[in-house]
């Protein structure tokens, strides 16, 4: 363990940690094949409508804190454009971010929404709103109705950017956060770029996670490359708010291996920086962990890939077959209120 709340790689783990290990690396490998396709089909032109936005570089950071969370304790996720990986190891299926991408009447928005603004609320996955902050007062807002229902003690958690710790939806989010004493686990992304601004032109202070002390709320700053690193940093922080019902902040340091969107060629980002440690790929991280620990061979792994790949093109094959939203056929009743996509009425 480093000082100031700061985790080194994992050492050499146990059974548990080994299988955990290799279930949120198969999540990381999963997110990015079906991103990979998503991006090609962007690029293919008229097969995605709106942006898409990649969470390559981010999959360890993202993953780690899916993982951590649990949905039998009745936990929240309110996942964000790049967490694919932490949606997907929280238990959103597979076919709901194919189907909110391809705009098929079936997804769990009904194409009624922006390809990136897919949840079920009752489920434990709100919709994300604004990758700019928003969403932490949305899960501030259950954790809060669930504690005003006397419900189980379980955790809220979401992720941010860098840039998004400097707007006002995020400071008064965390603000109320730890007034009033919310299990809330904040994961900051720090990939170095909001947008195209680097970090030195957005904060002042030497590390993000020193922000947090201003909020009373406890620091963690972890490698967000190194996937045993976060699982660890994540799990203490999950345990933390549990037990102190108080909120946690979680900074991981990578880089954002892509533009901001598939529409951006990220010619602004320091290309030094892809020589640092925080630019590595936490896929090829992961996969050399994986190799060199034993705890897989390099066939065993090709072969999750290849099984992976399969399962992603599957499973756009099936939706590219479903019907498109009709405007004619459509209620447009409120999701929330009458004929809930998840299958229940209120």
């Amino acid at each position: 363990m480093l000082e100031s709340g700061k985790t080194s790689s994992m050492a050499t783990p146990s059974t548990a940690a080994s299988a955990r290990y290799l279930a949120a690396f198969r999540w990381m490998l999963l997110a990015r094949a079906l991103e990979d396709r998503i991006a090609g089909l962007y690029r293919a032109g008229g097969k995605i409508v709106g942006g898409v936005y990649l969470g390559r570089g981010q999959e360890a950071f993202s993953a780690a804190l899916g993982t951590a969370l649990s949905k039998d304790r009745g936990d929240v996720f309110g996942g964000l454009i790049r967490d694919m990986a932490g949606r997907l190891a929280f238990g959103e299926p597979l076919l709901d971010p194919v189907r909110t991408y391809l705009g098929s009447a079936k997804g769990p928005m009904r194409g009624r929404d922006g390809n990136i603004h897919r949840g079920r609320p009752s489920e434990g996955m709100p919709a994300m709103i604004s990758h700019l902050g928003s969403l932490v007062s949305v899960v501030c807002g259950m954790l809060m109705a669930r504690r005003f229902r006397q419900a189980p003690p379980c955790v809220g958690a979401t992720c941010v950017g860098d840039g998004a710790t400097s707007t006002g939806s995020f400071h008064e989010a965390l603000n109320l956060a730890a007034v009033e004493g919310l299990p809330l686990v904040v994961g900051v992304a720090n990939n170095q770029y909001a947008y195209s601004t680097p970090t030195e032109r957005q904060y002042a202070c030497e590390d993000l996670v020193d922000r947090a002390a201003g909020y009373g709320v406890a620091g963690h700053s972890v490698d967000g490359t190194d996937l045993g690193a976060c699982i660890e940093v994540f799990d203490r922080a999950v345990k933390a708010a549990l037990e102190t019902q108080k909120p946690q902040m979680v900074v991981g340091k990578m880089l954002r291996l892509s533009g901001h969107g598939e529409h951006d060629d990220a010619w602004y980002v320091d290309r030094s920086l892809q020589q640092e440690a925080s630019g590595r790929d936490p896929l090829d991280v992961s996969r050399s962990h994986v190799v060199d620990s034993a705890l897989a061979t390099e066939a065993e792994v090709t072969q999750w890939q290849e099984e992976t790949s399969q399962e992603v093109s599957e499973a756009i094959a099936q939706v590219q077959n479903e019907q498109a939203p009709s405007a004619i056929e459509e209620t447009w009743d409120a999701l929330a209120t009458r004929r809930l996509v998840e299958g229940r009425a209120l």
